[in-house]
């Protein structure tokens, strides 16, 4: 197949750049500069996004997601590339339980999914799993939904993914501080009489891995961080030279548990924190102390959502809005970010720090690309979503920014 998308701006070496792009057998085999002058509402043409914190939910919970569902909502985000969370039954913590998950993905994956493998037996904490039979097969080892509590064990399990070129992504999360919580420990928790969850339960967490990482040597990636300490406890980690890397995911830079509701869109894991928080995160962002942005879409049926802050399943989706809310609210109205710091965050980043092919859009890459429509304005529609998951906090809320097409492998996974 041959095609050759014409007049666009095209995000070639760190910059937007008026191209003609030529794709023949699934490659970019040219870019040149556009042949006609490209117009102020051109397409903008962007390296598939590549979100390293999924949950698809097969095998197991197939009626919360799907892993078709899941990867043409992603598609529909921008996304050629995704990886997918340990928590399905049964977990990949072997390789004939990784093998259900690879199958699946085989015949239903609308674009690359990348599996990880479980760092404990079932996610139990209790013992490792068999991390030298699932390496060769999983992006990176995790137990995510889960703090691995036992410090022993944790470095075990550091000491293993070194000897295996394989990063630990933790869930941070210290047990003995949740207390029950199902928002921030803040202001909102306060006047609402609801049990928080404390920041401590996080950044505490972070704290004790650093340490352990001092001991092991080894490549250690932080999931969704929430909160200002975990910022600055990352920040000083690089600055003394660990092999240390995070996230943090769109609703912690856009929201405060000062706009929560009383409905489960607003319940995740982590909880949403004070203004404070997010100001220490957009910072963090900023100055490159949070190396990538990844949504945690994190789909759940809707009885599952529809009990309340106290009562409904943590989680909520992102895959379809990531780009449109972060495009609208942080680089074109606070301008906090510029739109080419935004690309490299949800596209190159996180594909260089999880050793993944990540030569963007370039001659002889693999044509993996979105083409957006930055002046498309509108307002999430949940009920518009392809994901089987509904919940989102952003319900409502205008946005600029729409994916025309995704390209994978220089096939149309995507076309609105």
């Amino acid at each position: 197949m041959q095609r050759t998308i014409s007049g666009v701006m095209a995000f070639v070496g760190g910059r937007f750049i008026p191209s003609d792009i030529r794709i023949e057998g699934g490659k970019i085999v040219s870019i040149s500069p556009a042949k006609a002058p490209v117009s102020d509402s051109c397409l903008y043409c962007m390296p598939g996004f590549t979100d390293v914190h999924v949950h698809l939910r097969e095998p197991g919970f197939s009626y919360k997601e799907t892993i078709a569902t899941g990867t043409r909502a992603a598609a529909r985000g921008g996304y050629t590339r995704v990886c997918a969370m340990p928590n399905v039954n049964p977990v990949p913590d072997s390789a004939a339980h990784l093998r259900q998950q690879l199958d699946i993905i085989a015949r239903d994956a609308a674009i690359d999914v990348l599996p990880y493998g479980a760092i404990t037996v079932n996610e139990e904490g209790r013992a490792l799993s068999d991390m030298d039979a699932l390496a060769a097969d999983v992006v990176a080892f995790s137990d995510d939904g889960h703090g691995v509590q036992d410090d022993g064990r944790m470095r075990r399990a550091m000491a293993k993914a070194k000897s295996l070129g394989k990063l630990i992504a933790a869930h941070c999360e210290d047990n003995r501080l949740l207390r029950g919580g199902c928002v921030h420990d803040g202001a909102f928790a306060r006047a609402h009489g609801l049990p928080g969850i404390c920041s401590e339960s996080e950044w505490g967490q972070i704290a004790r891995d650093l340490d352990l990482i001092r001991e092991t040597g080894c490549a250690y990636h932080v999931c969704h961080i929430s909160t200002k300490e975990s910022v600055e406890l990352i920040r000083r980690a690089k600055a003394e030279g660990l092999d240390v890397s995070c996230e943090t995911a769109p609703h912690y830079l856009l929201l405060t548990d000062a706009g929560l509701m009383d409905e489960g869109r607003f319940k995740m894991n982590p909880p949403v924190r004070a203004a404070e928080d997010r100001e220490a995160l957009l910072e963090g962002l900023a100055d490159g102390t949070i190396d990538m942005i990844a949504t945690d879409h994190a789909p759940h049926a809707a009885a599952e959502k529809a009990k309340g802050l106290r009562g409904s399943a943590m989680g909520i989706v992102g895959l379809e809005t990531a780009f449109p809310l972060l495009y609208t609210y942080l680089v074109k109205e606070q301008k906090r970010i510029s739109l080419e710091t935004l690309v490299d965050r949800m596209s190159l980043a996180p594909a260089r720090r999880f050793g993944l092919p990540c030569e963007g859009l370039a001659v002889g890459a693999d044509a993996n690309l979105a083409l957006w429509d930055l002046s498309a304005e509108y307002k999430i529609d949940p009920t518009d979503f392809l994901s089987m998951g509904k919940a989102t906090p952003f319900e409502g809320w205008k946005v600029c920014g729409r994916c025309v097409e995704t390209v994978y492998k220089g096939k149309t996974v995507w076309h609105s």
